[in-house]
């Protein structure tokens, strides 16, 4: 193991990792026909998808990929989608079924108020962040990479792992990339997203010990929250960058 994945603070994780390594000696992958859009294409989908929305620092692409980013991917600040997190994911979830033409299964069709999903402390302050170094843009332009990164690692695990400038994408960014991207959820056989920026509980007040989750099976592409202690081997959590600078 690469000592930059290990924290000296938490050897139980590092343990653990490597328990998982051993365990799963299949690494599921990216479906061939997907790769990320230019960001152009990109804030051009979400304007269609969302009428009214502005548009994103576009410059910013010709910077270099911070270390562990795949591309450059558009995410619409929520607050221009709806008055809450909450309300945003249930809209983008909504244009999810959509798209795939009613072939679509929520399991936690209405549990997804504010007593069941939250963000992370984490992915709000460095949305935060962003947000204050493209002041005056409807939609945010953001170093990501969309799970392979931490594949068969539980949510938890790849949480520990990211760098103080990583951070787990929450369910909303990550059906936002999967709108643009849908083409990144088509079969069973494929590494799926964990929504690392999210936690979830399947009570009111209760417990905060899921995380989000989208994957595809019967033809459908499908919509849950597995436990952060659980390792999936078709499962992988997308995660964002923010600049060293801003950390």
């Amino acid at each position: 193991m690469k000592k930059d994945r290990c924290l000296d603070n938490n050897q139980y994780v590092c343990y653990k990792i490597c328990r998982v390594k051993l365990l799963f000696k299949k690494r599921y992958v990216y479906p061939k026909g997907y790769k990320v859009r230019s960001i152009t294409e990109q804030t051009n989908i979400l304007r269609q998808l969302f009428p009214g929305i502005g548009y994103a620092d576009e410059r910013i692409v010709k910077g270099p990929l911070p270390e562990g980013a795949e591309g450059w991917f558009a995410i619409p600040r929520w607050e221009n989608i709806a008055s809450s997190y909450n309300e945003a994911v249930e809209k983008m979830l909504e244009l999810i079924r959509q798209q795939r033409k009613g072939r679509f299964c929520n399991y936690r069709a209405g549990r997804l108020g504010p007593y069941y999903l939250k963000q992370t402390e984490k992915a709000t302050m460095m949305f935060h962040k962003i947000e204050q170094e493209q002041k005056g843009y409807d939609i945010l332009v953001v170093p990501a990479q969309f799970g392979l990164r931490h594949r068969n690692l539980f949510v938890e695990q790849a949480r520990a792992v990211m760098n103080a400038g990583e951070f787990g994408f929450g369910a909303f960014a990550v059906g936002i990339m999967l709108l643009i991207h849908p083409e990144r959820e088509v079969q069973w056989e494929q590494l799926h997203v964990q929504c690392a920026g999210d936690d979830f509980s399947n009570l009111i007040h209760g417990e905060w010990s899921r995380a989000p989750l989208f994957d595809f099976n019967d033809d459908e592409i499908k919509f849950g929250a597995g436990w952060f202690l659980s390792t999936y081997a078709h499962y992988g959590s997308a995660s964002g960058f923010v600049s060293p600078s801003s950390v």
